[in-house]
């Protein structure tokens, strides 16, 4: 089996009521979940599947109740690891011949000659739940992205099998979801997140999206950056503010993004913008184009001083204040995914350093919104996990949402149906350097 090594794992943390039910072991879920697995592997994608308890180890749990009354807490997670172990073992069982042979149950213990598109893993030791499991895997395996399924659609508020005027939640901080579930572990504790993993979870920055097992296209959407059913926990709110944070001087939820640039890297932001225009005044040479992402429209001005009808469109109002006067008439305050123009109205819509700040589930819409208003050509250029040169001299930079491989952009570009893919890159820069794509309108 053929995977992409560049490509970042997968974290899918399965629930054990999944895997077992009241009515015992679920072949339903375990033929659609064979099946979903080896779509994806197929398509390069590799995976960490890491086995919940679920009712097995409530079984056995109640079970030592009733014989000798009261169980300390760490004969109760023992249980529950065992349980998890159990379960782990029937996945292993399942995807024998592409799956990693050794279960993960020490996770101190990191795999070395990792061949394999999928690795299991089960409960590790008392304390935590599988959830801190999967929080370390995407820790010390670089994955983006960790989906927690179990059999709720949504976090909510409070129990909503007790209150009836539970509100459901589609985005919350760590923070936000601490103060829903607390911050101390107890075996067999029913909580959307384990409290234990949420605080490692938000000690990396990591994004989780809990969402239903049982809903196969919905985890799909997942996968492929659609919108989708699902509470989606992050390190901090994403909302106006959050696209201020390379313009406004001062902290965003906590965080200090903005930094004033130096002299130096004013100097080669202005060269780099200037080879940017040369290159698309000379190998496209649009009548009009529109910059999605513009900042302060430095861009666009730069373009418009080689005969190009430029326009900008900016999420950020701090940016569009920040702008000289004169390029301020031609930007506009939009968001990507809701472009403020007609169809078709621009020989070439282009950004530059965009997609890869977006969550996960409006990046297909994102795309479809720049090719609907274009008419000839749309560029991207795109932040990628190939962009070593990116990596070792710029500071990890957690506004990056979706840092995906090049391989995930591609796929995406050539399979819209209003669009293909022209050339991989206009600059023909090396990947190491960047990652970006020309697509044409059909």
């Amino acid at each position: 089996m053929i995977f992409n090594p560049q490509e970042p794992p997968i974290v899918i943390s399965i629930g054990g009521s999944l895997l077992v039910t009241e009515d015992g072991v679920n072949v339903l879920f375990l033929k659609q979940l064979n099946a979903f697995m080896r779509k994806y592997i197929k398509r390069g994608k590799r995976f960490f599947l890491v086995a919940g308890g679920g009712i097995t180890a409530r079984r056995y749990r109640d079970a030592g109740k009733s014989v000798i009354g009261d169980l300390s807490d760490r004969d109760l997670d023992w249980l529950g690891i065992h349980a998890t172990r159990l379960n782990a073992h029937l996945l292993r069982t399942i995807f024998e011949d592409i799956a990693h042979p050794r279960i993960i149950e020490n996770y101190d213990k990191k795999l070395s000659n990792w061949h394999e598109p999928l690795v299991i893993g089960a409960g590790w030791k008392p304390g935590w739940s599988t959830d801190y499991d999967a929080v370390i895997l995407a820790r010390d395996y670089g994955a983006n992205l960790i989906v927690n399924l179990s059999n709720i659609d949504w976090v909510y508020d409070k129990d909503p099998r007790k209150y009836k005027d539970a509100v459901r939640i589609e985005k919350l901080t760590w923070v936000e979801l601490e103060k829903i579930v607390g911050t101390e572990w107890s075996p067999g504790i029913n909580s959307p997140f384990d409290p234990i993993a949420a605080q490692l979870a938000r000690k990396y920055r990591l994004t989780v999206i809990v969402a239903n097992g049982d809903n196969f296209p919905n985890l799909e959407r997942i996968i492929e950056g659609d919108s989708f059913k699902g509470t989606v926990i992050m390190p901090y709110r994403i909302d106006a503010s959050f696209y201020d944070r390379d313009y406004y001087m001062g902290k965003i939820n906590g965080y200090r993004f903005a930094r004033k640039a130096s002299g130096i890297g004013k100097f080669l932001t202005l060269i780099a913008n200037h080879y940017r225009a040369l290159a698309i005044r000379y190998m496209i040479n649009p009548k009009n184009c529109l910059d999605i992402g513009c900042g302060t429209g430095d861009l666009v001005s730069i373009l418009r001083t080689y005969g190009i009808d430029a326009y900008g469109v900016e999420i950020s109002e701090h940016a569009l204040d920040l702008a000289d006067k004169s390029v301020r008439p031609f930007l506009k305050y939009g968001d990507i995914v809701k472009l403020p123009y007609e169809n078709e109205e621009f020989d070439l819509v282009l950004t530059f350093d965009v997609l890869e700040h977006l969550e996960r589930s409006k990046i297909k819409k994102a795309i479809d919104e720049s090719i609907r208003v274009s008419r000839k050509f749309v560029m991207h250029k795109i932040f990628t996990n190939e962009n070593l040169w990116i990596r070792a001299f710029h500071m990890q930079d957690f506004s990056h949402l979706s840092i995906l491989s090049k391989r995930f952009w591609r796929r995406k570009f050539l399979e819209h149906p209003q669009a293909g893919l022209h050339r991989t890159s206009l600059f023909h820069l090396p990947t190491f350097m960047e990652s970006s794509f020309l697509l044409k309108k059909k």
